[in-house]
């Protein structure tokens, strides 16, 4: 596992972004894990984040293209986060763009933030997480409406590995519907590796109990 993996587990860990216990997801599922990227909330962490999300984009898709897109509302910060860490580490000025909820009609009139999008635009869309894959379903149709552009993949923080609508893993079933390349910073599998009966700030966060709970978890939702 990259040394970056290793550190942005304990940085989710750190910023109360990932935690574990006893959930109910959006979904409806109970979870004995839980990530809230609402939780990066100071500069320190927001710059941090961004670097991160620009080192897996950058491992993941290189550095042609020429849009982040982050859709609202979440992924307008993390849009703006990891465009300004991947122009310091790279050395690339890409744009950054997002979504209104509400189509704006006056000043700044129109449904995006930041950038306009172009007909040939290669588009990266970031977000925190992707369970089911309802948030494409609402970004692509967006993206398509504003320009003829090419959407190069997708970037989420934590790959959670579990079924979306069907037995496949939620990234796997946008490669297929979209034909999209996606991809994550970590994975849920990685996580578990790196926390597994280890001591971390005085505290064992996945011991045999939890893990037995992720392990359960993952035989009613995990994906095949």
């Amino acid at each position: 596992m990259e040394q970056y993996k290793k550190e942005f587990i304990e940085f989710m860990v750190d910023s109360n972004v990932l935690k574990f216990g006893e959930f109910t997801l959006k979904s409806g599922r109970k979870s004995p894990f839980f990530m809230n990227a609402g939780a990066y909330v100071t500069g320190s962490q927001l710059r941090r984040l961004g670097e991160y999300y620009a080192k897996a984009i950058y491992d993941n898709y290189g550095a042609d293209f020429d849009v982040l897109f982050g859709p609202a509302y979440k992924g307008i910060p993390l849009s703006v986060a990891a465009t300004i860490a991947f122009s310091a580490l790279y050395g690339k000025d890409i744009r950054y763009c997002s979504n209104r909820k509400e189509v704006k009609d006056h000043g700044d009139v129109g449904i995006l933030l930041g950038s306009d999008l172009k007909d040939g635009d290669r588009v990266v869309i970031i977000e925190d997480v992707t369970t089911s894959g309802k948030s494409i379903e609402e970004t692509f149709p967006i993206l398509k409406e504003q320009a003829n552009v090419d959407v190069v993949g997708l970037m989420v923080s934590l790959n959670r590995q579990e079924r979306g609508k069907t037995h496949m893993n939620a990234l796997a079933e946008i490669r297929e519907v979209y034909g999209i390349e996606t991809g994550a910073i970590v994975t849920m599998e990685e996580v578990v590796e790196h926390l597994y009966n280890r001591t971390y700030n005085g505290r064992v966060l996945i011991d045999d109990k939890m893990r037995e709970a992720i392990d359960a978890y993952y035989a009613q939702y995990g994906a095949k």
